[in-house]
C-alpha cells in the first residue's frame, strides 16, 4: 500500500476526522495564525508586506 493511500485511509477514520477537526478549532485562534505569519515571515526572510 502507498504511503499516500495509508495516508488517505487515516484521514477518512474516525481518529483522522477527529484530528482534522482539532487542527481547524486551532487554526480559528488568532494567536496561532499569528504565530504561523511570523514562521512564515521568518522562512522567506521577509518581514512585511513591503517586500
Amino acid at each position: 500500500m502507498a504511503m499516500t493511500d495509508r495516508i488517505k485511509d487515516f484521514m477518512q477514520s474516525p481518529r483522522g476526522k477527529k484530528m482534522m477537526d482539532r487542527g481547524r478549532a486551532q487554526m480559528q485562534k488568532p494567536q496561532t495564525q499569528q504565530k504561523l505569519r511570523e514562521l512564515a515571515q521568518r522562512v522567506t526572510g521577509k518581514t512585511g508586506p513591503h517586500r
